[in-house]
């Protein structure tokens, strides 16, 4: 017999009420329940970085955070960073440099890019590179992924840049 929990979040901006199973985890709550698919299951141990989600305005591992426990809470997915053109310059940026190749670390690597320019709004390479260290690609050696990352991070702080 499963017992289901009531839970009431926001999810991009859209109250969600829900009946859920308590060991259901945030990434698959959204990409099954709400076919917000933009997170995604890579290694289900908070590794890759491929589930990166907002909650509560902090980036988080939707793979590690049981839905249930988020009663109450704020998420943002990339779905939400998209929709409301927070993230068009990163975006057009990935896009310019190349760095999103097959597309599967794309959307934990802007929402953790994002978090970066929106807090620390540096442009340090070192400090884009460790901010980056938790998100996984295997395809573009990160070289342009740090590329793009810089050029919005030093259009957003009046540094130049094409962003």
């Amino acid at each position: 017999m499963s017992r289901h929990h009531s839970i009431s979040l926001t999810v991009n901006g859209e109250r969600i009420d829900a009946m859920i199973e308590p060991r259901l985890h945030l990434t698959d709550f959204l990409r099954d329940h709400l076919g917000l698919t933009g997170a995604h299951a890579g290694c289900e141990h908070g590794v890759c970085g491929a589930c990166t989600v907002r909650v509560n305005g902090a980036t988080v591992r939707g793979c590690l955070v049981l839905a249930v426990s988020l009663d109450g809470a704020t998420v943002e997915t990339i779905e939400g960073l998209s929709d409301s053109g927070a993230i068009a310059d990163l975006q057009e940026a990935f896009v310019t440099h190349n760095a999103a190749q097959c597309g599967y670390c794309t959307p934990g690597m802007l929402m953790s890019a994002a978090d970066l320019i929106d807090h620390a709004c540096t442009d340090d390479r070192a400090a884009i590179r460790e901010h980056l260290s938790g998100n996984y690609c295997r395809c573009t050696g990160y070289q342009a992924i740090v590329d793009a990352v810089e050029e919005v991070a030093k259009a957003r702080m009046g540094k130049g840049g094409a962003a």
